[in-house]
């Protein structure tokens, strides 16, 4: 005897035969699946049965990190960043790193070794600059530094507002091929900048 069956889903409707019967007996109406009285419903089924998992309890870890989220003031992560900026730049400010020699610490271990620029030198000192309003000292030191600035603080500013007070400022479209522009431009000035001959000497810091 043929029997029609379904067997990829726990919800599907139940064996017949070309009767209209089911091949074991009839069925329980008690049960949502029409299956045999005593079945296991939908959330206790079997491990590896389709689309049944009972749900997995969490830990205390996750329990307490939930709770703290959900208790956290919405300014919070906004204030610990600008704490954050703040004090970058007030370390930036005190340490004067125009100022400094060249293997005083914190240092760049590629440059200490061999010589050569890597592609973050000179990102404290334009900062320095750029916070006494000397651009093209900054830019100097720095030139892709200077030019990304504006846009991170946007960005920053943006993302703070929006956490802490709601704004809704303006977003900045940026795609991965503008990131891949980017980052092949930093490359490019990376290399560039290490040239020995001129006009890149220039860009040596």
């Amino acid at each position: 005897m043929m029997l029609v069956t379904s067997v990829d889903r726990p919800d599907a409707q139940p064996q017949t035969d070309l009767h209209g019967e089911h091949p074991h007996g009839r069925l329980d109406a008690g049960h949502p699946s029409g299956g045999p009285a005593g079945a296991a419903q939908q959330g206790d089924w079997p491990a590896g049965y389709p689309a049944g998992y009972p749900v997995v309890e969490s830990d205390r870890l996750t329990r307490f990190v939930t709770r703290m989220h959900a208790r956290t003031p919405r300014w919070v992560v906004p204030l610990a960043a600008v704490g954050c900026v703040a004090a970058g730049i007030g370390y930036t400010l005190l340490s004067d790193p125009t100022r400094s020699a060249p293997d005083a610490l914190p240092t760049c271990l590629l440059k200490l070794t061999t010589g050569l620029d890597c592609p973050g030198c000179g990102g404290t000192r334009a900062l320095w600059y750029v916070l006494h309003a000397d651009l093209p000292a900054a830019a100097r030191h720095h030139f892709l530094f200077v030019f990304a600035l504006p846009f991170l603080a946007y960005l920053f500013v943006a993302w703070a507002g929006r956490q802490a007070f709601g704004w809704r400022l303006p977003e900045l479209r940026i795609g991965p091929k503008l990131v891949g522009g980017f980052l092949a431009a930093w490359l490019a000035f990376s290399v560039v900048r290490n040239l020995p001959w001129a006009p890149f000497t220039a860009l040596y810091v």
